[in-house]
């Protein structure tokens, strides 16, 4: 069964940076997209940015855009997500869950998409 455990949050200052990782425990998730999302205190769940198995083609939110950045290494069954110029809104739990069909040559933020998730790790954007 496929387990995706999130890893690199922590308590980062207004305009820091912090690495996401995403670890997949079986090598045929590298046929899968994988999607972060995140949820804040007292707000829904909302998707901030996917990319696909190939790593060719990626997806962000608007928040996103500009500050994040999605990658994946398939040797390591990893994807990253990388965030910069952190603000206090940006503090939220992260997630990161895999797309619910393999080989899909694009992605979008409907969390109905993904089938299996991760626990999640907390981001504490505040000085």
């Amino acid at each position: 069964q496929l387990h995706l455990v999130e890893s690199g949050g922590g308590l980062v200052q207004p305009g820091g940076s912090v690495r996401l990782s995403c670890a997949a425990s079986e090598f045929t998730s590298g046929e899968y997209g994988i999607g972060w999302f995140r949820q804040a205190p007292g707000k829904e769940r909302e998707g901030v940015s996917c990319i696909t198995f190939s790593g060719r083609t990626t997806n962000y939110a608007d928040s996103a855009k500009g500050r994040f950045t999605i990658s994946r290494d398939a040797a390591k069954n990893t994807v990253y997500l990388q965030l910069n110029s952190l603000k206090p809104e940006d503090t939220a739990i992260y997630y990161c869950a895999r797309r619910f069909r393999r080989y899909e040559v694009g992605c979008d933020l409907e969390s109905w998409r993904y089938d299996t998730w991760g626990q999640g790790t907390q981001v504490t954007v505040s000085s």
